[in-house]
């Protein structure tokens, strides 16, 4: 018995690097040089292109592409249809290829909502909660909430999926939080 599942009607590429644990449903496309890590769950008509890393506990909902130049940390979750870019400029005509295209990197825990968009060249931080629809055109700090076109930060969110309020105190999980530079930080417990 396999480590890993690949649904019959995908396809996985040869160089390619699947963890133990994870799943490929229906109609998804796996390119080479591709990494997969353990225990993700990848859905229906996903496409990962060449040289993509995906990190461990990973769920990339139906109808993504995650095209060369992403990366995406362990526990990221990518909601249905939400789009990825590599070249800030295409031309089919003047196609510049992989040292033309920018690297998106989405941080451990970060979620994206359906059908977001994540211009590339940016990071997208720990924990960051990326709202459904959401254009994200610039780096987003850790644990920031993020909505709307162009994609504005509205608040933060916890670990947990929580939206927090001004005091920066989880009502759901008890974790506490301060803001710094990078975004926000769990504040150390007694």
């Amino acid at each position: 018995m396999d480590e890993w599942y690949v649904h019959p009607s995908s396809y996985v590429d040869d160089k390619v690097t699947i963890g133990k644990g994870t799943k490929i449903w229906h109609f998804c496309h796996i390119q080479s040089g591709a990494t997969i890590g353990e225990n993700c769950s990848l859905g229906q008509n996903v496409n990962v292109s060449n040289n993509v890393t995906i990190g461990n506990g990973c769920k990339i909902q139906n109808n993504v592409s995650l095209y060369e130049g992403v990366t995406l940390e362990n526990h990221v979750f990518c909601g249905p249809s939400c789009v990825f870019t590599n070249d800030l400029t295409p031309r089919a005509k003047y196609p510049k290829g992989r040292a033309g295209y920018l690297k998106t990197l989405v941080k451990e825990g970060a979620s994206i909502g359906a059908n977001a968009t994540i211009v590339c060249g940016i990071t997208i931080g720990r924990w960051a909660l990326i709202g459904s629809g959401a254009v994200v055109t610039k780096d987003v700090p850790d644990h920031a909430l993020m909505v709307g076109v162009p994609a504005k930060q509205k608040g933060w969110a916890c670990e947990c999926g929580s939206i927090l309020e001004g005091d920066l105190h989880c009502k759901s999980c008890g974790r506490q939080y301060e803001q710094q530079e990078s975004g926000l930080v769990e504040s150390k417990r007694d």
